[in-house]
């Protein structure tokens, strides 16, 4: 029989923590982090971590595991996450994963293989030199042609996936979009995924406000720590929350300019995340506000005691 896992995705600010807190007292269950920067340890406000308090009052996983000079990759986390599933599992517990990083959750979930995708450093370089000689839309440009689907999912001035989608095509002759739905096989566990959704304009304010929240506890500090440490291009300090305020301390940039640059990519994350888990798994969503969030949450703990009853 498969084990069952509850996933609790969506956006950023629409409380994925909270939800997975209350079905992790009301089903005995263990909450694994599927956000794929709370992994570091010390950058605490930037990622909205789970507090201390909050994993006192349940089991947490993946959380505080590397150093922020370390890198850490889909693969490595599908690992981690199938070795604590098995743990969970012994333990006669439900197994609750919460984040909003939908490709770390889908391969945790579903057969991604990864024995394939490591990287070419010599067709990197090759294409890396063309972009410096004619510019990132001339390779864009082939992308679109190539794998549309794709290119629509990839900023142009996102250069490293763009060259990821191209090696893919150039060295199995499959496009990117063709070679995830043929290693998106069947999941070998029973995923009960719920989402939580909020009106877009609510939502957006709800970012916003946490940013400037986040700033109160402290936020420009933890970055300067980090940034004073000589962590400017390591894989943690390019998440959102982080780059933004580099260029302030290069004095490149206003303060003013950083945060707002900081609320804008936080809304379009968001905006990101929505699509992705609309458009690439099977969940059941629920649409909450402030003023209905715990009559919401109270809805979505009897509908899953009743998927789980089923079992």
């Amino acid at each position: 029989m498969k084990q069952t896992v509850i996933g609790v995705v969506g956006p950023t600010a629409v409380g994925k923590t909270s939800l997975s807190i209350e079905i992790a007292k009301h089903f005995n269950g263990e909450i694994i982090s599927g956000d794929s920067m709370q992994i570091y340890k010390g950058m605490d406000i930037g990622t909205a971590k789970v507090s201390e308090e909050e994993q006192k009052e349940v089991p947490h996983h993946l959380i505080d595991i590397k150093d922020p000079e370390e890198s850490f990759s889909v693969a490595e986390f599908q690992s981690n996450v199938r070795q604590h599933l098995s743990l969970i599992n012994e333990k006669k517990r439900l197994p609750i994963i919460a984040g909003g990083t939908g490709l770390y959750i889908q391969a945790a979930l579903f057969g991604y293989n990864f024995a394939e995708e490591k990287r070419n450093e010599i067709y990197q370089n090759k294409i890396e030199n063309e972009i410096k000689v004619h510019g990132i839309e001339v390779v864009y440009n082939r992308l679109m042609l190539i794998d549309p689907v794709q290119a629509e999912k990839i900023h142009p001035n996102n250069t490293r996936r763009v060259v990821r989608a191209l090696e893919v095509y150039d060295r199995t002759g499959m496009t990117m979009t063709e070679y995830h739905k043929k290693q998106q096989l069947e999941t070998p566990y029973r995923p009960i995924l719920i989402g939580l959704e909020m009106d877009r304009s609510l939502l957006y304010k709800r970012i916003d406000k946490r940013v400037d929240m986040m700033l109160e506890q402290g936020l420009l500090d933890e970055v300067k720590f980090f940034y004073e440490k000589g962590l400017e291009n390591a894989q943690s300090m390019k998440a959102i929350g982080y780059k933004e305020f580099i260029p302030y301390f290069k004095e490149e940039k206003s303060l003013e300019e950083s945060v707002e640059l900081l609320k804008r990519n936080s809304r379009r994350y968001a905006k990101r995340q929505y699509t992705w888990f609309k458009n690439k798994m099977d969940v059941e969503w629920y649409t909450i506000t402030l003023e209905t969030k715990m009559e919401k949450f109270e809805i979505i703990l009897n509908d899953l005691a009743g998927k789980l009853q089923k079992i």
